[in-house]
């Protein structure tokens, strides 16, 4: 079965460290390196340039850029629940109609019910009992996690309705779009009872075409982990799977009918054709920047892993070890094959995070994997999360590290420098940036107090000279 779904793909480059030396040496001057000894760096690297303060306090962003809040935690949504908090991942996909749905995660633990659909109020708890949900606490209160959906104008980036689509999950973190028009949306979390009622670290399908909750169905043979990201292959059907554990694997899941996941299908784990099992470069340089390793993908069984143990039995069978795997975007190239990007937040020599690619040539046989950025400076890449691939080509990171700085939105362009394209000058995460497919708008979430952002501008004037200024 052949799926079609967007095309968009990043030129391959010669692997750089991303670091104040490196950046001296990958073609953009003395002056960006001298740079992090007194200024902000990536102020420095002009992409769209210097990024302007908001008089709101909110996000700031380059010259002739401009954001809408479309979606505030809290607010009253259309079908009368509450907006629950603590926003995640999100992706945009086409409606029939023409308009765009916005798929969003919200990661809540069971006990964050207050910050739920229900908002914590009785009427609206005996409401939420009476939609289909997939578990409910000890006392009988829906569990608070799920998918929330945006209706949006494509026209005019404005909200028409928001309602919720899923419901009665937990530490619901990132997901994916799929090229068939639905949201796969991943529980970031092994908990079970007695807590729950169920055993949780789940993937759930969400269709972008709902109106109001499904019924969840687990998708167990895409294993039990805690799960992070999903990025389908639209040639071969093939999902990708990141894990946020320090010593996650990076997962494959074959289908056996592709575009039907329900049906089951085979998981397997990342590893290297010859030589190693750790590529977190934690106590050793176990990967080179731009080295490149032939990669081959082992089986693995029990997947419903009961004991929360199956990275432990996949490294020990030569999966890869992946230092919190976390955003994954999936591009795909005209010779039909694929580069899959995903992050690990807490990779690298001073755990800052990197950029892995792995490079699919059917043609040509077997897999590659090579290591395409790792930060060593908090103001060049900070805890890299979720990522996309911006019109133009490069990738938009997000940072998600809540600390004295503030997170920003940054730009890897496919020559492997980075700048700035926006701050949060909120003291919270970014999350869950995904373009409308004809790339006007760039939807990117606040994780808390929830926010979601709608940014538009000259995405076509992006720039790799440096200030001279």
């Amino acid at each position: 079965m052949k799926l079609t779904a967007p095309v968009s793909a990043l030129p391959s480059r010669r692997g750089l460290v991303l670091s104040a030396t490196a950046l001296a040496f990958s073609g953009l001057g003395a002056r960006a390196a001298q740079a992090v000894e007194g200024g902000d760096i990536v102020d420095q690297v002009r992409g769209y340039g210097p990024l302007k303060r908001d008089p709101l306090g909110v996000l700031d962003l380059p010259e002739g850029f401009s954001y809408r809040v479309l979606s505030s935690a809290g607010e009253t949504m259309d079908d009368g629940f509450i907006t629950p908090d603590h926003f995640d991942g999100m992706g945009c996909l086409p409606l029939p109609d023409g308009r765009l749905a916005l798929m969003r995660n919200h990661e809540l633990d069971p006990d964050e019910t207050r910050l739920g659909p229900s908002g914590g109020r009785p009427e609206l708890e005996t409401r939420l009992a009476a939609v289909p949900a997939f578990d409910r606490r000890p006392d009988g209160r829906v569990l608070p996690g799920g998918v929330t959906a945006l209706v949006v104008d494509p026209a005019t980036g404005r909200r028409e309705r928001q309602f919720l689509a899923l419901t009665g999950t937990a530490v619901n973190c990132a997901g994916g779009a799929t090229p068939w028009g639905s949201w796969l949306t991943c529980e970031e979390t092994m908990v079970s009872a007695p807590k729950t009622g169920a055993s949780h670290g789940w993937i759930f399908e969400v269709p972008a075409s709902v109106t109001g909750p499904v019924a969840p169905v687990p998708l167990v043979a895409m294993g039990r982990f805690r799960h992070e990201a999903a990025a389908v292959d639209p040639g071969s059907g093939r999902v990708y799977l990141t894990e946020d554990r320090d010593d996650g694997l990076l997962y494959r899941f074959l289908p056996r009918s592709p575009g039907r996941l329900v049906e089951g299908g085979r998981l397997q784990a990342l590893a290297f054709e010859a030589g190693g099992t750790d590529s977190r470069n934690w106590r050793r340089a176990d990967m080179a920047v731009g080295e490149i390793r032939t990669v081959r993908w082992i089986d693995l069984d029990e997947v419903e892993s009961p004991k929360d143990d199956l990275r432990q039995r996949g490294h020990a069978a030569g999966g890869v070890l992946f230092a919190r795997g976390e955003g994954v975007h999936l591009a795909t190239r005209p010779d039909g094959g694929c580069d899959l990007f995903f992050t690990c937040t807490s990779g690298g020599e001073r755990r800052l995070g990197q950029i892995f690619r792995l490079t699919s040539q059917p043609a040509a046989g077997a897999d590659r994997l090579d290591l395409f950025v790792e930060s060593r400076d908090t103001r060049v890449l900070d805890y890299a999360d979720n990522i996309t691939v911006a019109p133009w080509g490069g990738l938009v990171v997000c940072e998600d590290r809540i600390s004295l700085s503030p997170n920003h939105l940054k730009v890897v362009t496919p020559e492997g420098r980075i700048c700035a394209l926006a701050r949060l000058r909120i003291r919270t995460e970014l999350a869950g940036a995904c373009f409308s497919p004809d790339g006007r708008f760039l939807f990117v979430n606040a994780y808390s107090p929830g926010r979601t952002f709608a940014i538009e501008g000259p995405w076509k004037a992006f720039s790799e000279t440096l200030a001279t200024a």
